[in-house]
This record gives structure tokens, C-alpha cells and sequence, in this order.
């Protein structure tokens, strides 16, 4: 069975889904399951929504209607008006309002998973519909009766065994099937999300519980690049990587493969490849057992927004295990992703993503133990494999903070322009 997995850009708009069409179409349909992410920035729009909601802001009316007339101005241009998909969506919007109405939780995590998901369901129907009124039968379903999860809302915990059951049992592998990225359900049926970008995890849980025979992720890049094209104007298409080095550059926060859906590919030994949608006739980028990166050059990570830390004790004693420790727990309790650790005698560095918003609340902790510097919106340059040239071209970009090297890999931290 082939995993297709489709992002928000390769749905934006009604002239894309017609190419996710054409795509399918030329790949071949039989055997083949389609993960498919909400359309566009329609994720960003649903955010927008929750705030509005959680805020109790007059706003929330204008928001929802801006998301509903942005799905129905991409079926007017794939649909006759007297379709069936337009009730089927006005029927996603009743359940959406009656959440709303009717939700008492003041649990933020919680409310955010029951609005969210309904971007990856709006998107899903509409494809499908869109495939079947040109000939394409396929089989749609709802991914939460499929992939369990606990209810760590947000970022949830798949229940492989109970996942793969219902998967192997339920999945009809010889069909064209169309389901939803990114989200899940726990056992008491409440909708939970596997983290920002999970529906390329998604795609790596059906690939493990199908033993299928690839994944392919759909972008609207040739493949995987050695470096952002947005942010370096010299990029080079890597035409192999191995697992190993694609969950090294995906743990230092490369964007293009998520970094829980490496590791489920990598245990049977499954390819993952990833291809352009934009010219799908490229081969694009494999990632598989094999040589560990061609071509062999420097690769460049780029993680912007970073909050650099730096942490003493108020007596300026060592800091040693016991207070690196309590830092580290406090971190984990307010999830703040570190991604770079550097200390020395009587300080402790850690430079660390905020996409919970809890870093106010962590100072507010730890300012009362100890002494914390604080620098805000800086960029975490890495290299991997880096020479001396790759190191000066990113000095170059700015005032070096904090530089941490190893044998394999360089990382800088600079203060943003």
C-alpha cells in the first residue's frame, strides 16, 4: 500500500485540489491511503477562532464566517450548487457551533483540539467529494475511529497496540482511501492533536500499521533542501538521506519532515519520500536505509522566535546537579522545547522554543531561586556536517550570542535583525 500525504498549501485553493487529482490519477489510486492537512492557513484561522472563543471577544462571529466563506468559495469553483457536500459541511459547522454553545471546560489544551480538528475535516470532505464527482471512488473516513491517543491534548501519545487493531482491522487497503492528518481521539472519543505538523506523523502511523510499501509527502519544494530557501538564496536538493541523518536534521528543527514520523519508518523500513506537487514528474528526495546523505555538504537549520537563557545561582555557587535538575523539571512542566544546553561553572545556558506560551510563567518560577538573563527573538543557526566556509556565511548574518559545536554539527545563536 502507497501513504500519500498532502499539506495545506498542495490544498489551497480549488485549482490545487483539482492537481492533487491529477496526481492521483497519474500515481495510481487502487491500494493507496491520502492524509491530507486542513487547506491553506486555515489552521492559523481556527487559532484565531479558539482565541476569540477562550476570550469571550465579539469577534468570534466575523472569524467563523470568514472560515466558512472561505471553504465555500473554493466548492463554488468544484461543485454544482445542489451537491451533497454543501450540506455535508453545513453539518460540520452545526457540530462546530453546537461545541461552542454548549462546552464548558476552561481547559485551554482541551478546547483548542476540539475546534482545530475541524479544519482537517472540512478539507478531507471536500476532496473527496471533489474526487468522487470526477470519477475517482474513494472511501472516506474520520481518522479519530482509527488512531488512538491518551489525552495529553495538544501533543498526544499514540496507543500503538489499540491503533494498530483497528487499523489492520478496519482499513479497506485495496481502495483509494482519503483521511485526516494531525488529529486523533483518546478513549473517552474527545478529539486530540498529535502537535503542530503531525499530519506527516499521521502518515508514518498508517505506513508502520499497513506495513506499507512508501510514504510520500507532497511539497510545494523539490524534495529536502540543505537549507531554507527563504532564508538562503544557494540551496541543493539532497537526493538521499538516511534515517539516521533525517532524525538528526528533523530533532535540530528541519521543517520539511516532522520529527515523530522518522522513527515508525525507520523500524520496518519503510521509504519516505518526499516530492514536489508543484512538478511531480521530480523524483525528489528519498529517505531510507542507505548512504547517509547525497550529495555530501553542509546542511543549514533554521529555527527563528528562540528565547536564550541564561541562568546563575543568586550566591553564585557552581551549578551543579541538583539546581541543572529543578531547572530541567521546570522546563519539562511549563513545555519549553529546549534545543541548545550549554554551562559552565556558575552558569547554565538553555535556548528554548515557547509555542504553549508558558515562558512568563516559568521566569515568574525560577526568578525567585535564581539569577535569569533573558534575550528574546533570537535565531538558532545549525549546521550539519559544516566546513569553514558554511560557519563564516552564517557569522556573517548577524551578532553571534552563544556558538556550540561537535564533531557533526555547529550551532549559533544570533540576535535577529
Amino acid at each position: 500500500m502507497k501513504i500519500f500525504k498532502f499539506g495545506g498549501a498542495s490544498v489551497k485553493d480549488a485549482k490545487s485540489i483539482k492537481n492533487v487529482a491529477n496526481i492521483l490519477q497519474s500515481e495510481g489510486t487502487e491500494s493507496t491511503l491520502v492524509v491530507i492537512s486542513a487547506m491553506g492557513k486555515i489552521t492559523n484561522a481556527f487559532e484565531d477562532v479558539i482565541e476569540a472563543y477562550y476570550n469571550k471577544t465579539s469577534e468570534l462571529p466575523e472569524k467563523l464566517g470568514a472560515i466558512d466563506d472561505f471553504h465555500k468559495n473554493i466548492m463554488h469553483d468544484l461543485f454544482d450548487k445542489e451537491d451533497a457536500i454543501y450540506k455535508e459541511i453545513d453539518i460540520l459547522l452545526g457540530e462546530l457551533s453546537w461545541f461552542l454553545a454548549r462546552n464548558t471546560s476552561q481547559r485551554y489544551n482541551y478546547v483548542y483540539d476540539q475546534i482545530i480538528c475541524f479544519g482537517e475535516l472540512f478539507s478531507t470532505k471536500i476532496v473527496s467529494a471533489y474526487l468522487t464527482k470526477i470519477g475517482l471512488n474513494n472511501n472516506w473516513f474520520d481518522v479519530r475511529n482509527y488512531i488512538k491517543t491518551d489525552s495529553n491534548y495538544r501533543d498526544a501519545q499514540v496507543d500503538w497496540q489499540l491503533t494498530q487493531e483497528l487499523i489492520t482491522s478496519k482499513v479497506e487497503a485495496t481502495k483509494l482511501n482519503i483521511t485526516q492528518g494531525f488529529i486523533a481521539a483518546n478513549d473517552t472519543e474527545n478529539t486530540t492533536t498529535l502537535g503542530r505538523e503531525g499530519s506527516d506523523y499521521t502518515a508514518g502511523i498508517f505506513a508502520y500499521c499497513l506495513n506499507a510499501e512508501s510514504v510520500t509527502i507532497w511539497k510545494d519544494v523539490s524534495g529536502v533542501l540543505n537549507a531554507d530557501p527563504r532564508v538562503f538564496s544557494d540551496t541543493t536538493l539532497l537526493e538521499q538521506i538516511s534515517y539516521e541523518e533525517a532524525i538528526e536534521m528533523a530533532f535540530y528543527g528541519a521543517s520539511v519532515i516532522h520529527p515523530k514520523t522518522l522513527q515508525p519508518l525507520e523500524r520496518k523500513e519503510i521509504p519516505l519520500l518526499v516530492r514536489s506537487f508543484i512538478n511531480p514528474k521530480e523524483t525528489g528526495t528519498k529517505v531510507s536505509k542507505g548512504t547517509r546523505l547525497v550529495p555530501s555538504i553542509p546542511c543549514f537549520i533554521v529555527k527563528k522566535n528562540q528565547i536564550l537563557i541564561s541562568i546563575s545561582a543568586l550566591d553564585f555557587s557552581f551549578m551543579v546537579e541538583n539546581n541543572i535538575s529543578f531547572i530541567f523539571k521546570k522546563l519539562h512542566d511549563y513545555q519549553l522545547k529546549v534545543n541548545l544546553i550549554q554551562n559552565s561553572a556558575i552558569s547554565f545556558s538553555v535556548c528554548i522554543d515557547d509555542k504553549f506560551n508558558n515562558f512568563e510563567a516559568f521566569y515568574k518560577e525560577l526568578k525567585t531561586t535564581f539569577k535569569i538573563e533573558v534575550l528574546k527573538e533570537v535565531d538558532l543557526f545549525t549546521v550539519r556536517h559544516f566546513d569553514e566556509q558554511a560557519v563564516a556565511s552564517i557569522e556573517a548574518k548577524g551578532n553571534s550570542l552563544l556558538t556550540q559545536v561537535n564533531k557533526e554539527t555547529m550551532q549559533i545563536v544570533l540576535a535577529s535583525n
